[in-house]
């Protein structure tokens, strides 16, 4: 099989791993346009490194999550201040605009958490166990669990306020 055939396979196969990462670590559409043509760009020149001893999608989030926190940092250095836009969606078949209002907040919250909380949290809204978390981030499996642990109340504190 061709690389580049089989490079587009396994972006099309993952595409909602970069997705959730561009959501949460951007403010609006043309943000996460670029921020996911980054991600893509960097998968690819990273293509060839990945030795496969964990799941694509684990490297995936890896390289995804680091190409964010490094453009964010960048952008930080820049100094730009950029207004939250309303966070952008796939649409589904089916249509609960209720649960999507309560996730629209939840990912409001979510948006105001530092770089790497960010990433913590949008791990484990994916399914990711702690030790998977661990391999990705490069923390303990235990400090993936305390800080995940503060994430949820600092998240719960925060949306019973409002």
């Amino acid at each position: 099989m061709n690389k580049e055939y089989e490079f587009i396979q396994v972006i099309k196969d993952n595409e909602g791993v970069i997705f959730k990462i561009t959501t949460i670590y951007t403010d609006n559409q043309e943000d996460q346009k670029d921020l996911y043509q980054e991600i893509v760009y960097q998968l690819w020149k990273a293509y060839d490194s990945f030795r496969g001893d964990s799941k694509i999608s684990t490297w995936m989030y890896r390289v995804g999550l680091n190409t964010a926190i490094t453009r964010l940092k960048k952008e930080k250095r820049k100094g730009n201040q950029i207004g939250i836009d309303k966070v952008i969606m796939k649409q589904t078949e089916y249509y609960d605009t209720g649960f999507e209002e309560r996730l629209k907040k939840l990912y409001a919250h979510i948006h105001n958490l530092n770089e790497l909380d960010k990433g913590l949290i949008l791990l484990l809204l994916e399914g990711k166990k702690y030790e998977e978390i661990a391999r990705i981030t490069g923390l303990s499996p235990s400090n993936v669990g305390t800080r995940i642990s503060r994430i949820k109340d600092k998240l719960k504190k925060q949306i019973v306020k409002k």
